[in-house]
């Protein structure tokens, strides 16, 4: 973390400005804002915490209950979250406090006594080199907790406006439809009741530039945009409860897949602090028409139910901390935003629905939570960019072409996911008898493993998702994934780290740029090319697209990565570019430079198939994923990909003030 660039400034450097000198938040709500949010789970939070990081975007994030979640629902984190945690600054804190899944293990029943279950299997949960973070297990109450603390930090110091139910939300008509409109005006109107202590009844009104329904399947703001949940009806129930309990089963502090012959199948996920365990239950299928809530389905029910699965083993509960039951069912939105079919060409979007509120499914793989939050940060940056006049509304248009096409993914993985793990097994002295082969699940599980990490998304291309024509010259950074990771050392001060470390929940588009064969200072050095280009070129997409007044790196952020050891090169010799001054006393940034890690690990040209002769450009966009590769001498395919969408604060002809 850097801190101290404008003064020496004492205390908690993650937080910004003096807490002593805030302002409290208003009780009643704001008359007009750039976004409102509606709903504070998982989803609003990331979006929410994503748009304070911006002090000139005024949001409302408002919420109908009476405060902060304070335990159950979610808890799985899947590896390509603990990399978004990264970005927003509390990976560390939630892999101290949280259960990490490293194993994990398959029970069938036993082939001598069928009503008995016995382990078949036992896997590693995660490949090697998947990620450098883990799978690990969490409540969502504090993941809350964590993002509510980055809003209260931020330069917003943001918090949220509890005890409001969205009654009505509307849109000016004509409001959307010049979709290069750079309109300040307010189209959208919200009115909310407020529900708390003393204020019953008393309706607010709220006007917005754009708003978010991130407030589940039932979501208003899905209903007033005329969006439906399509899908499978739900035809199977559930219960899940977090529990303390005494047992001899062997696998209880691990995640644990478990088939019994004629009792139904449990999941087991060990909860963090050494003790609470979660079980997921099957129970009964429902009739075409049924409800879970008609069932009158009990806590006792569900303990008898996990006991009888265990057999041999026995459970006595103890506390039950938190549990629910419910229906898997499959259900997507058409769309993602309010955009009538056909006019995405001629209007932009208004109104986002993001989470539940667009797509559900059952909870077992693990997935609803992240999918959600990835939801939220792929807006965030989007919404952010637009408002701040960086890019074009175009953009706004990524979010529901993107996101949906992955939730399509989920939903057909989860439906041959439940499918396959509420199948009774078969029965091996049953040769023709219908049932899933436990070997087969297994196989299932380790195959689906990069899916269920969160790290095979791959976004299609569009207007901020190159075509892969240079993909060659970096192969292990594949254009429309995630920005894949690797050990590296920081150039000026030796310290190893991850290169992905850097890139944080700005708003910043990245550079890095991978050096050529030659020495850095060379003039024939690929690397100083560009980075003369981007400090000098009046069609710099550095100098065209940075305000006047800011500092060279606050729109896109250069970064380089050298093939020589870090004792091998001289700071005199590097680009200036690369040690921008910045700041009010015009200090050096000494943290744009890497260097292979060669004392303790793969070398990143290796490890990520970076070409060593030509080097490489990997531009990454500000939700961390890969944007385009480019060669190091591609100025004009570079100036052109930011110039799709990007506005220009300075054009050629002024550029050189």
């Amino acid at each position: 973390m850097q801190f101290h660039l404008d003064g020496v400034r004492l205390g908690d450097p993650a937080t910004f400005g003096d807490p002593e000198k805030r302002e409290p938040q208003r009780d009643g709500l704001p008359r007009e804002v750039d976004v409102l949010i509606v709903g504070s789970g998982p989803t609003g939070l990331t979006l929410a915490a994503q748009l304070a990081a911006f002090p000139d975007i005024t949001t409302a994030l408002v919420e109908q209950k009476a405060g902060p979640l304070l335990l159950g629902q979610a808890d799985g984190i899947a590896c390509r979250t603990v990399e978004m945690f990264e970005a927003y600054g509390f990976s560390e804190r939630v892999l101290k406090e949280s259960y990490w899944v490293n194993e994990t293990t398959f029970w069938k029943p036993s082939d001598g006594e069928r009503a008995k279950i016995v382990r078949s299997g036992r896997i590693q949960d995660t490949e090697d080199g998947l990620s450098e973070f883990p799978h690990v297990i969490l409540n969502q109450a504090r993941v809350h907790d964590f993002f509510l603390d980055v809003m209260r930090r931020s330069p917003s110091h943001a918090e949220p406006y509890y005890s409001r139910r969205l009654i009505d939300l509307t849109i000016e008509p004509n409001a959307a439809y010049d979709v290069e409109s750079d309109d300040r005006e307010y189209p959208i109107t919200a009115k909310l009741e407020r529900i708390d202590a003393g204020y019953e009844g008393h309706v607010e009104t709220i006007k917005a530039r754009y708003a978010v329904g991130c407030e589940g399947a039932r979501s208003v703001v899905r209903q007033s945009i005329g969006r439906k949940l399509q899908g499978d009806s739900a035809n199977q129930a559930w219960g899940v409860m977090d529990v303390l309990a005494v047992t001899d089963f062997p696998d209880i502090r691990l995640k644990t897949a478990i088939h019994s012959a004629n009792e139904g199948n449990l999941l087991i996920i060990p909860r963090e602090g050494g003790y609470l365990v979660r079980f997921y239950i099957e129970l009964d299928e429902l009739k075409s028409s049924e409800r879970v809530a008609e069932r009158n389905i009990t806590i006792d029910r569900l303990i008898a139910a996990a006991q009888r699965i265990l057999e041999p083993y026995t459970l006595d509960v103890k506390e039950v901390a938190w549990w629910s039951v419910y229906e898997i069912g499959q259900r997507l939105c058409e769309r993602f935003d309010d955009v009538p079919d056909g006019e995405t060409g001629r209007r932009r979007p208004l109104v986002f629905i993001a989470g539940d509120a667009c797509h559900t499914h059952s909870p077992k793989a693990g997935q609803g939570m992240n999918v959600s939050m990835a939801d939220g940060f792929s807006l965030g940056w989007k919404l952010a960019a637009v408002l701040r006049r960086r890019c074009s509304p175009r953009i706004l248009h990524t979010y529901s072409e993107e996101r949906r096409a992955l939730a399509a993914e989920l939903i057909a993985f989860d439906r041959d996911f439940a499918e396959m793990f509420s199948t009774p097994p078969k029965d091996p002295s049953k040769p023709n008898s219908r049932g899933v082969d436990p070997a087969e699940f297994q196989k299932y599980f380790v195959k689906q493993g990069r899916f269920t990490a969160g790290t095979a998304v791959r976004y299609r291309s569009s207007i901020i998702t190159a075509e892969p024509d240079h993909q060659h010259l970096a192969a292990g950074f594949e254009i429309g994934t995630r920005f894949d990771s690797a050990p590296v050392i920081r150039f000026a001060d030796a310290k190893p780290m991850h290169l992905g470390h850097t890139i944080k929940a700005d708003g910043r588009w990245r550079l890095v740029a991978f050096s050529d064969s030659e020495n850095p200072a060379s003039p024939r050095s690929r690397l100083r090319v560009l980075c003369d280009f981007l400090a000098q070129s009046p069609d710099s997409p550095i100098r065209r697209y940075t305000p006047i007044d800011a500092d060279v790196d606050s729109v896109i952020d250069l970064r380089a990565v050298l093939q020589q050891s870090h004792r091998d090169v001289d700071a005199v010799s590097l680009p200036p570019v690369l040690l921008p001054q910045k700041g009010r006393y015009g200090l050096h940034d000494y943290e744009k430079v890497f260097c292979p890690d060669l004392a303790h690990g793969p070398n990143i040209f290796d490890e990520r198939g970076i070409d060593r002769t030509n080097g490489a450009i990997v531009v990454v966009r500000p939700d961390q994923f890969v944007a385009n590769v480019l060669p190091l001498d591609a100025t004009e395919k570079l100036s052109a990909f930011f110039g799709a969408f990007m506005i220009a604060e300075r054009s050629p002809a002024n550029t050189g003030s």
